[in-house]
């Protein structure tokens, strides 16, 4: 008796192997291309990252192309548990990584708000190291722009500000005056 029923239970797991072999071999030359196709979208991404922010640090610019990396593997780990069978696994995970993301961001807002208002002070022509600028309660020579934050020169000291707070509203004093 114990002999039979080990023998089903032995046939019925090559049966599911065997049934299974194709959405696994399927998955798996899915992940080949994914991981060339990824390789080749980064090496895109780090170019244009390095074209569009020349003056930052290379910190920056790698935080963000390993930002874009993390959800290029992302996507291609639920498409591959889909493909292998297993899509109720991939849209938990999904949903659940969107509520994650949804707690991050707002946890994040402010300094998010500030690195959306330092790309916006990093390319505009007319706030540059060396200008002098009022932002709220401060007048000072620009000494550095950065991500998150703007560095100024006031009186021999330095002080520095949110990019969101100055991005908000600032003046740019004439030097003739």
């Amino acid at each position: 008796m114990q002999v039979g029923v080990i023998n089903r239970a032995l046939e019925q797991l090559v049966t599911n192997v065997v049934d299974a072999l194709p959405r696994l071999i399927t998955g798996f030359v899915f992940l080949v291309i994914a991981a060339v196709g990824i390789k080749a979208i980064m090496v895109v991404v780090r170019a244009v990252l390095k074209r569009s922010l020349p003056g930052e640090s290379p910190v920056y610019r790698q935080f963000l192309g390993v930002i874009v990396l993390v959800f290029l593997w992302f996507g291609v780990a639920l498409s591959f548990l889909s493909i292998v069978g297993l899509t109720a696994i991939a849209a938990s995970l999904g949903t659940a990584t969107g509520f994650l993301a949804l707690g991050v961001s707002y946890a994040l807002s402010e300094m998010i708000k500030d690195a959306v208002a330092g790309v916006y002070l990093l390319r505009d022509p007319d706030f540059n190291p060396g200008d002098t600028i009022t932002a709220g309660d401060t007048t000072g020579e620009v000494a550095a722009i950065e991500l998150r934050k703007t560095r100024f020169r006031v009186d021999g000291d330095t002080v520095v500000r949110a990019n969101a707070a100055i991005e908000e509203r600032w003046t740019k004093v004439d030097s003739e005056a």
